[in-house]
């Protein structure tokens, strides 16, 4: 007998991770619904796609509606983007908290969450201390197949206009074929691969909760690490 089909929730499609990996969602069989809960609406349209327009900073409302399988967490935003701290945290802190809390509360067993290199709720730096506060809340919640991405800077051009991180991005490419050794690490990272990982990761025991960059690419490349 085939296994039902599934559904999935994705959280920041209209990013540039979160827009890699809604194509592939929907373009595999093993899934039949996909939904997106988004601060706005977008040109996607798809027989599997069902839209919900809201607040993300506020998900718990969306409670009744926040039923799937497993749930991807492509939100994130930047020092440049979002210089208020205290906004930063509400996105890149408050919305995977909410959703993996929302993961509890109705029984859903997976939870995937782009998160950063450097991560650390010690850390002096205000960025990585957030996403290491971030990934300490997730985990204590207990959901019982968790996978917190930890990439390197991540390749590729987003729409809306980031100059001075194209410079890094353009700046990291050039070297990067100096990166070995312990440097590999610190690779850039193509948002494609991390999409492809999240959606084995999703279909495939895997044991590790914190997953790293080059991680990530081994699994995106052949599905072990």
């Amino acid at each position: 007998m085939d296994n039902p089909k599934k559904t999935a929730i994705v959280l920041g499609a209209t990013g540039l991770v979160g827009e890699l990996l809604l194509e592939l969602l929907l373009q595999d069989q093993r899934y039949h619904k996909v939904i997106v809960f988004s601060r706005r609406d977008f040109p996607v349209q798809h027989p599997k796609l069902e839209k919900i327009i809201g607040d993300l900073l506020d998900l718990q409302t969306f409670s009744e509606r926040f039923k799937a399988d497993e749930v991807h967490c492509c939100v994130g935003t930047t020092k440049a983007k979002t210089p208020d701290r205290s906004m930063y945290k509400k996105i890149d802190y408050g919305i995977p908290v909410q959703a993996a809390e929302l993961c509890r509360i109705n029984g859903i067993p997976t939870f995937i969450v782009i998160s950063a290199m450097g991560a650390n709720h010690e850390s002096s730096i205000f960025y990585n201390k957030v996403k290491g506060e971030m990934e300490r809340e997730v985990l204590q919640l207990g959901i019982r197949k968790t996978h917190i991405l930890q990439p390197s800077l991540i390749g590729g051009e987003r729409k809306e206009k980031r100059p001075g991180e194209l410079f890094f991005k353009k700046l990291m490419n050039a070297i990067d074929f100096l990166m070995i050794g312990p440097l590999r690490h610190y690779k850039t990272i193509a948002p494609e691969s991390i999409a492809k990982a999240i959606l084995w990761l999703a279909n495939n025991p895997y044991e590790k909760e914190r997953i790293t960059s080059e991680q990530l690419k081994t699994l995106a490349e052949n599905g072990t690490s």
